[in-house]
């Protein structure tokens, strides 16, 4: 393992799970149902972007790398992996009977047409390959040209340093030595595309289960968006052998409550349940929580006058008192946030965890937080302002938190607070990406164990940056931790960053996300973890 693979990875594991749960039946075999409150969005893994979308992806597709069933990393579809002496090479042998369910033979060149594809679709995970995180050479370049504003080529998108040398060897170069980066490998966007397959579908590859090839575990048979997608074994999965369920069923956009009684009528083996349910079933044998890894947060709107005051921002941040929203309203087994790095990501080259040698910069305060807002208030030369709170129903726990915040804002004199609710895909991708709000309640999960995948969204242009925030120094300090080969300076420089970032509070932590479930004691293997790909059901056995 490499030094800077997450403590989530080191540790995750296959959780054993608890009750009575869905059952089999002669006709499909041995069936294992699996109860979601999110929707599948997209099977295409050049341009998903949401947790249920990924593990519905990696339900079909294996990636170069894998996690095996104990949550360490392993080859996938990778027979061999070498990297060169100055570890900007990395060469992976494809194994010779890894197939598409169709029967065509995985290659090299499925992997440098959906790396070069993300870039021509604008994928929402193309910053990932770029410096600081992937830095595969040429992607810089490409970026660049996009900042201009200029138009990227096939040529541009061709010059990035992945080359199948032949069908069973890709070799990719990266411009510094990247210490995880075949743990990257294990994410979606780094998965392989049947080129064939993708061209013949057009516009419509990813958007139902016959539009969907994949080389993993399982075949989608069925998707019905907002309801139900269903799978069954692959024959041509190089590891089908291992694979102990016949049939994979994802029950979707259940509502808690619902899916609490299907779990207690054996309809489903693994139903998430909300606090309101918790203290029902917390005392049961079935009730499991788990570390879901988001961290949820506030992005506030530096283009309104207000809030690019420093003292605003701080007074809001020490008016929220977290602990008593983690312990008395979700209870769930989510924690207080103390930064925007959650604990358990990522250890330092001397095994510290990030969050525990960062230390926490929010606490709880309104004594503090009132100062903070007069103080605020007098350099604005206002009496009062207005600050709206926008967040997504449809995105469980906004609505509590949203509701939390406004209680807790409104306990400010001087601060009147107007609540702006919308959808989760209404709030990014229209009110946000259009600079139209004040503060929005907003999640990030991790995509791989490194603090980068966080501080890299508060990059002055960012995608992920909706807030606009910018600081030199921030931007100096990330252009180090990218090009930074030692390990220990680039560690410092992250919490040098995440220093920055925090003391001028250009986001406000809230609380890193658990997840209560009730889950089947007959079934074993289903890996959880809070880094990349939530959910794997590969190893799931009944």
């Amino acid at each position: 393992m490499k030094k800077l693979l997450s403590m989530a990875l080191a540790t995750a594991m296959g959780l054993s799970l608890v009750a009575c749960g869905g059952g089999s039946s002669s006709e499909d075999g041995v069936v294992y149902t699996y109860s979601s409150e999110l929707d599948i969005k997209n099977l295409d893994s050049a341009d998903a972007d949401d947790g249920c979308s990924l593990s519905a992806i990696h339900a079909v597709t294996d990636g170069l790398m894998k996690l095996d069933a104990d949550g360490k990393l392993v080859n996938g579809v990778a027979a061999d992996v070498k990297v060169s002496d100055d570890q900007l090479t990395h060469t992976y042998t494809i194994r010779d009977d890894a197939k598409w369910s169709n029967g065509d033979d995985v290659t090299a060149n499925d992997f440098v047409y959906a790396w070069h594809r993300i870039f021509k679709n604008n994928g929402n995970y193309s910053y990932m390959f770029g410096d600081g995180i992937a830095s595969i050479e040429g992607v810089d370049e490409i970026f660049a040209k996009i900042d201009n504003e200029e138009e990227v080529t096939d040529e541009d998108i061709n010059k990035m340093a992945v080359k199948a040398v032949d069908d069973k060897t890709l070799e990719v170069k990266t411009t510094i030595p990247v210490s995880f980066f075949d743990e990257l490998m294990t994410f979606p966007c780094f998965f392989p595309i049947n080129e064939k397959f993708a061209e013949e579908q057009g516009e419509s590859y990813g958007k139902s289960a016959d539009t969907v090839l994949g080389n993993g575990a399982f075949v989608m048979t069925n998707w019905e968006p907002g309801s139900v997608a269903e799978y069954k074994k692959s024959e041509t999965y190089y590891d089908a052998a291992n694979v102990k369920i016949d049939k994979l069923v994802m029950k979707l956009v259940q509502d808690p409550a619902v899916a609490a009684t299907s779990f207690e009528n054996g309809e489903t083996d693994f139903a998430p349940i909300n606090s309101d349910l918790v203290d029902k079933y917390k005392e049961e044998e079935s009730y499991v929580q788990i570390n879901e890894g988001y961290l949820f947060y506030l992005q506030l709107n530096l283009g309104n006058k207000d809030l690019a005051n420093e003292n605003v921002r701080k007074a809001l941040a020490a008016a929220i008192d977290r602990e008593d929203f983690c312990e008395h309203v979700l209870k769930d087994g989510s924690k207080p946030a103390g930064g925007f790095v959650p604990a358990g990501l990522s250890i330092s080259p001397a095994g510290e965890d990030f969050r525990a040698q960062a230390g926490s910069y929010v606490s709880y305060d309104v004594a503090e937080a009132q100062k903070l807002l007069d103080a605020g208030l007098k350099e604005l030369g206002k009496k009062s302002i207005t600050l709206r709170i926008t967040y997504g129903t449809d995105e469980s726990p906004m609505d509590k938190m949203a509701t939390y915040l406004q209680n807790a804002f409104s306990s400010l004199e001087g601060l009147e607070i107007e609540m702006v609710a919308t959808t989760k895909q209404d709030r990014i991708y229209n009110k946000q990406k259009n600079r139209d709000f004040d503060i929005a309640c907003t999640r990030w999960g991790p995509d791989y164990g490194d603090p980068t995948t966080y501080l890299t969204l508060m990059l002055t242009g960012n995608s992920n940056n909706y807030g606009d925030y910018t600081n030199a120094k921030y931007d100096e300090l990330m252009e180090k931790v990218a090009k930074g080969v030692d390990l220990n300076e680039r560690w410092q420089n992250m919490l040098d960053a995440e220093k920055v970032l925090m003391e001028e509070m250009g986001v406000i932590p809230v609380f890193e996300k658990g997840t209560a479930t009730l889950q089947n004691p007959a079934v074993k293997g289903m890996l959880c973890r809070p880094v990349g790909v939530p959910y794997t059901f590969a190893y799931v056995a009944k």
